[in-house]
């Protein structure tokens, strides 16, 4: 008797728990703003946002500089982007749904932004001197064409986060000639990032946040040949390689 009446009570306890887990679901579970958004084979959207650039120089060490008089001096001149910088991004997508889980994302982009660059004479590396320095804004602006692969996990409620990478095709639309340094008119990019759905009741929102790295050098090693100030050169020649950072939050309005 003792056993059929424990047996009633276990019964009883675990109706109440699925009972119990049932309601918590209904209260976590909510109504769907565009439960058909993500079933469209295409789609377009605009996106603005911020970002930070930075940029990873080689420098060459020390220097052996041909004098107006045709003499010959030694110099150590390193150069660096000290401080990230921010700019601005504003540009279009086009999506593609691949899968449930998997899209195809191509969102032509500009980059507006400044690059503050420092250079640094120490003078002969054998007998050190003042330092000197010499600053350069460098304004920058591009127009790049980033092609990511999307893998969302599966929509709760009005939110999906996914992680995106993928390499984004870059032009330079800026530069002089007398600048210190001139970066190459093309970059590549790899890009990778994480981001999230949510599906508002008139459209998605798309907060995203990626890093960006330059696969190429982007240093334009003929610009020394166009400085009409001999001066510059130790300053133009300072830097073998250089590569550029930028890491980017947009938000997506789809």
């Amino acid at each position: 008797m003792r056993y059929i009446f424990s047996m009633k009570r276990l019964f009883s306890l675990f109706i109440a728990l699925i009972g119990g887990v049932a309601c918590m679901q209904a209260q976590l579970q909510k109504v769907q703003n565009r439960p058909y958004t993500d079933l469209r084979p295409f789609h377009f959207g605009i996106q603005v946002g911020t970002h930070l650039q930075d940029m990873e120089f080689v420098n060459v060490g020390p220097q052996t500089i041909v004098n107006e008089d045709g003499t010959t001096s030694d110099v150590l001149v390193l150069t660096d982007q000290d401080t990230w910088d921010p700019g601005f991004t504003v540009g279009v997508l086009g999506e593609f749904r691949l899968s449930t889980h998997f899209q195809l994302r191509v969102a032509p982009t500009m980059y507006f932004g400044n690059r503050h660059l420092t250079t640094v004479n120490y003078g002969d590396p054998a007998a050190p001197q003042e330092v000197a320095r010499q600053h350069q804004d460098m304004k920058t602006i591009y127009v790049g064409v980033p092609v990511d692969m999307i893998f969302a996990a599966p929509r709760f409620n009005n939110h999906r986060p996914y992680i995106m990478g993928g390499v984004s095709p870059m032009l330079n639309l800026s530069g002089s000639r007398d600048d210190y340094f001139r970066m190459n008119s093309f970059d590549v990019f790899a890009e990778v990032g994480i981001g999230c759905d949510f599906y508002l009741p008139f459209f998605k929102l798309r907060p995203e946040l990626k890093f960006m790295y330059g696969l190429t050098n982007c240093l334009d090693k003929n610009h020394a040949k166009e400085i009409r100030d001999t001066n510059m050169l130790p300053y133009t020649g300072s830097a073998k390689e250089a590569r550029s950072k930028i890491i980017a939050l947009t938000f997506y309005f789809e």
